[in-house]
């Protein structure tokens, strides 16, 4: 699911149109991204949790030349999915009845 297509469900099953919709699902986003940016967690019970990882900086190599380069210290957003999430995820069967995972 798109962006594009979680507005059209919320405005589907909320009763709202498709305006309404896309100004709550664009606030939602905004909240969760100055959250994140300004260091702060957000986690959402049975679904899972949003922080921002720091890495230090270290020592890489360019795959072409093999030159040793200096790697900056960076922050990145990191997703821990929820135990619930987890568990329904895991008791989904494929179509045949196979719990084998479904191939892309």
């Amino acid at each position: 699911m798109n962006k594009s297509e979680l507005i059209e469900r919320l405005a589907e099953r909320a009763g709202l149109n498709v305006m309404q919709a896309e100004e709550i699902v664009n606030l939602i986003y905004r909240k969760m991204r100055d959250a994140l940016v300004s260091g702060g967690r957000i986690e959402i019970r049975g679904f899972g949790s949003f922080v921002v990882k720091e890495y230090e900086a270290y020592q890489g190599r360019n795959p072409k030349t093999g030159e040793k380069i200096e790697v900056p210290p960076k922050k990145l957003p990191f997703f821990k999915v929820g135990k619930e999430l987890k568990e329904r995820i895991d008791k989904v069967e494929g179509v045949d009845g196979s719990r084998e995972p479904v191939s892309a």
